[in-house]
């Protein structure tokens, strides 16, 4: 009856999540609508609210479709998909209400504005933290946080403070997964994605989990908690986290700051890019066993995680 009873609460609990979220996000995004705002806004302000109204319905009743079926992939996506939109809401809101969105001409005019605001160090902090969490909590891709930087900050300051951030929730991941073991981590990302990512870097966890690290696109908070629970040791994780990082997050900063998405040469070069990250991550799965070896014994790394990888596998049982 407990059992039934908890479970029931569970289901609910994510329900009301889901249509709280939902409801919220819209609420924002229609109250910042009805403030005097730039001209496209004014003249469209009935069309907008009812789109508004429309994508969250479809938001939320996919959501809940997913979550009914037990697609937890794309219940997930889902969820991260709920979240932003209600952060994108809440900066709508805010610019609205404040008529600062009728002042936002140009990129470089809103880093202007942030950068003589008298609250100029709260937002960097706030960056940071959003950073951090963003890898040990909150499921949203590193890739959309540093976009929004970029378009905050520039490129070159964006770059140093999501570094800053991703690397110490980085570390916080990774120890979680050393020092608490698997049944946390289970706990925290969903055994069924535990699993599958586990079965697929078994053997491979250096090079596998090093160039997911540098490639986009990829669940950075899983890949740390799973490092963790991998042979991975620490001063290798640590050295190969930064140098992953940096590279990481300065290209995509950079990339986002000089690659248009509103002109036909630069969603080409999106679209090359990404080509190229699909095709590089092939062949590392297809020739993976060989490299790995290679790596390794140049490297002359010795797996040291054999007493982490027993006592996780007690932890299973």
């Amino acid at each position: 009856m407990k059992n039934s009873a908890r479970s029931v609460l569970i289901h609910i609990l994510n329900v009301t999540a889901v249509v709280v979220g939902c409801a919220a996000a819209c609420a924002l995004i229609v109250a910042g609508l009805l403030y005097d705002s730039i001209d496209f806004i004014n003249v469209h302000r009935t069309l907008l609210v009812s789109l508004a109204l429309g994508l969250m319905f479809i938001v939320m009743l996919c959501t809940l479709i997913f979550y009914i079926f037990d697609l937890k992939t794309l219940y997930r996506l889902a969820v991260c998909v709920v979240v932003f939109l209600v952060l994108i809401a809440g900066v709508f809101f805010a610019i609205s209400a404040t008529g600062f969105i009728k002042d936002i001409t140009s990129i470089e005019a809103l880093r202007e504005f942030i950068a003589q605001s008298d609250s100029y160090g709260v937002t960097v902090t706030l960056f940071i933290v959003i950073q951090f969490l963003q890898v040990v909590v909150l499921p949203i891709p590193s890739t959309v946080t540093v976009m929004a930087g970029t378009a905050l900050f520039g490129p070159w300051l964006c770059s140093l403070y999501s570094f800053i951030g991703i690397l110490a929730g980085s570390i916080v991941a990774f120890a979680i997964g050393r020092v608490l073991g698997y049944r946390v981590v289970c706990w925290i990302v969903g055994k069924e994605d535990l699993d599958k990512w586990l079965k697929k870097i078994k053997g491979k966890d250096y090079l596998i989990l090093s160039i997911m690290f540098l490639l986009p696109l990829f669940p950075d908070d899983m890949l740390c908690f799973i490092s963790g629970l991998s042979s991975m040791t620490w001063p290798y994780f640590i050295v190969m986290i930064i140098i992953t990082r940096a590279l990481s997050i300065t290209l995509s900063s950079l990339s986002f700051e000089s690659i248009p998405f509103n002109t036909w040469w630069g969603l080409l070069c999106w679209a090359l890019i990404i080509a190229a990250v699909v095709a590089l991550f092939y062949l590392v799965i297809k020739y993976s066993d060989q490299i790995d070896k290679f790596i390794k014994q140049k490297l002359g790394l010795k797996l040291k995680g054999r007493k982490n990888n027993r006592k996780n596998k007690e932890d299973r049982k």
